[in-house]
């Protein structure tokens, strides 16, 4: 079955075909890597597009740069994203920046991390987590 990917960088949807490699694969509108091992930062609008296009499962750190916890989270987010995807697509969303879509999904304390697949939240969790147990996190709800 073929996977629906949304590009980070300009939000095209891209159809990855089952058995081809998801980590060389590239967007066929901008050129760039659908997943390059790290999380990347994205607006609401790509957020959107992630969670309603995509066929494969997104987690999303809602973050602050004022946020020492955040801040503090970060490399860690960093590192489960190098051994989640491309099976996980990894994004994070600034609740500064993007207040509206921040309040729309109820985030009431920061970090937060959303798991979503299908285009609907399947589990939520508050606070820093290590690497490890952001994985392990993810695993146990897939």
């Amino acid at each position: 079955m073929d996977h629906l990917v949304v590009c980070p960088h300009c939000a095209a949807t891209n159809r990855l075909p089952e058995g081809r490699p998801a980590s060389a694969a590239k967007c066929g509108k901008c050129g760039a890597a659908l997943f390059e091992g790290h999380p990347a930062d994205v607006s609401g609008e790509i957020f959107t597009r992630q969670i309603e296009r995509s066929t494969i499962p997104v987690l999303v750190d809602v973050w602050a740069p004022w946020c020492a916890p955040c801040r503090m989270m970060a490399p860690a987010f960093a590192a489960a994203a190098a051994e989640l995807e491309p099976l996980v697509r990894l994004v994070k969303l600034n609740s500064d920046v993007e207040q509206a879509v921040a309040a729309q999904l109820g985030i009431s304390g920061i970090p937060t991390l959303l798991l979503f697949r299908g285009g609907r939240e399947i589990a939520r969790q508050s606070g820093a987590m290590s690497a490890s147990q952001i994985v392990q996190w993810t695993k146990q709800h897939l």
